[in-house]
């Protein structure tokens, strides 16, 4: 995308890092934790926290459930042995099986086998719940992980994946992420190929990808830019090429979840002098 050329995305990377710093100072943060999926969302910003907090200060926890792939561990792993962090393993299963069997008395059970959004809403929550723990009994700031693409769309669960203190990349479109990603990894590899490669996936059903929820990511993020970022209206953004229905889908969910953002915590508004940058 235009707006994430070379020279952009490092500054946008200084950015954030001054950012995280900026508001762990003032809110009496020395440290930072937050949940590693194995993802590029959260891969990137554990680097962008361990550049702006020292490695020695930033913890990552990995919580897989039953949907979670063997890989996503493994290369939550690699990454925090590549920055040098601290990382643990909660498994959240059980947890997980111990909701639903409550839940379901109270819901009248499953008619079907079907994996419902309450079911991959736990999931999230649980995770959330599990990372405030560690911040309310050892004084970690709690980062969110999620991107702007995400988050314009809703495609984020309230008290669960949005839970924390400041989220750092919520300003962010996708292709950014990727941007970071690459600009991380200019003088070798810490976020590992593999994360950088993967098809995004929530990991909270079988089989699930970010793809099938949302357009893909190149056209959502030229949407997103032209309209949130330029204030084309739907038609003038119809006239560059874009499939009506996909648009018109795009601009109406933006309105229609905004009370999702409305309960975010705050984000770091990149181009924008330091003092101007928390949300």
């Amino acid at each position: 995308m235009e707006i994430y050329s070379k020279e952009r995305i490092e500054g946008i990377y200084g950015e954030l890092v001054d950012g995280i710093r900026k508001y762990a100072n003032e809110h009496g943060f020395t440290k930072a934790v937050l949940g590693l999926s194995g993802g590029i969302d959260s891969a990137v910003t554990c680097c962008l926290a361990a550049e702006a907090l020292g490695p020695d200060n930033v913890l990552g926890i990995a919580m897989p459930s039953k949907y979670s792939s063997a890989e996503s561990e493994e290369y939550a792993g690699r990454l925090a042995s590549n920055l040098g962090i601290e990382f643990r393993i909660v498994p959240i299963s059980a947890i997980y099986d111990s909701y639903l069997n409550m839940l379901e008395k109270e819901l009248g059970g499953r008619e079907t086998e079907k994996i419902e959004i309450y079911h991959q809403n736990i999931q999230a929550r649980i995770r959330g719940n599990i990372l405030m723990a560690y911040s309310n009994r050892f004084g970690y700031l709690v980062l969110a992980t999620g991107n702007k693409s995400e988050a314009m769309m809703g495609y984020c669960t309230l008290y669960g994946d949005t839970v924390g203190g400041l989220a750092v990349i919520s300003d962010v479109l996708k292709a950014g992420v990727y941007g970071l990603a690459e600009h991380i990894n200019r003088d070798g590899e810490i976020i590992p190929k593999s994360i950088i490669d993967r098809v995004p996936s929530a990991e909270l059903k079988p089989g699930q990808a970010d793809h099938d929820s949302l357009p893909p990511y190149d056209i959502l993020d030229e949407i997103l830019y032209w309209h949130l970022d330029k204030d084309f209206s739907a038609k003038e953004i119809e006239e560059k090429g874009f499939d009506p229905e996909t648009v018109n889908n795009v601009i109406s969910t933006i309105k229609t979840t905004e009370y999702k953002r409305m309960q975010c915590p705050r984000g770091i508004k990149t181009g924008k002098k330091i003092n101007e940058r928390i949300l």
